[in-house]
């Protein structure tokens, strides 16, 4: 099988909840049925899903982050200057605003970050802070929970061998996923308190 498609495979590991038990194909990538099967590739450098803008200074926390959803990227601002950017993977059902738990949604609008969590079993985690007064309230109009413990995080151990190639499908329960090189590097960035902007 392609790389494409075993990555496609192991999405479904990824997640630990039964209505999860499915990955998002991506729009342009393509898992031919009937491929020949073949060893995993090694996954793409960091090159692949980092782009550096400017100098990022361990000196500094960051100022904020921007996470645009239809173009999959993570930006990072130091300092009011934009240091780095990452390519993620989001919920099951990457379009929309998070309105209910199991929705697979990730959630938008403006939050910080509330918790970091180093023993994550997604090596470690980041968390939003959603649902906030908007979501509580339309989720409760609704008559449903609005979910929550949304995340930035990395990959399962047992999965980490995947790295960059997790990115060709949309597999959290809402969560922001980026490998584990990279959640490194922004855990050693990101301070509790962090505004964080999700758009559409």
């Amino acid at each position: 099988m392609t790389l494409t498609f075993l990555v496609g495979t192991v999405a479904l590991t990824l997640v630990g909840h039964a209505d999860s038990a499915r990955a998002v194909t991506k729009p342009g990538v393509s898992t031919p049925p009937g491929s020949a099967a073949s060893a995993p590739s090694a996954p793409a450098s960091r090159a692949d899903s980092v782009s550096e803008t400017s100098s990022l200074d361990r000196r500094f926390p960051a100022d904020s982050i921007v996470v645009e959803k239809s173009a999959h990227r993570l930006s990072l601002f130091q300092r009011g200057k934009l240091v780095r950017t990452y390519l993620v993977a989001l919920g099951q059902q990457p379009v929309g605003d998070k309105v209910s738990r199991g929705d697979r949604r990730t959630p938008e609008g403006r939050f910080r970050i509330e918790a970091r969590n180093p023993a994550s079993r997604y090596h470690r985690s980041l968390r939003i802070s959603y649902p906030d007064a908007a979501h509580r309230a339309r989720a409760q109009a609704l008559g449903v929970s609005p979910g929550g413990d949304i995340m930035i995080h990395g990959l399962p151990a047992r999965q980490a061998w995947v790295g960059p190639a997790h990115r060709d499908f949309d597999w959290t329960e809402g969560c922001i996923a980026v490998t584990n090189e990279e959640i490194e590097e922004l855990w050693g960035a990101v301070p509790v308190g962090t505004p964080i902007h999700i758009k559409p």
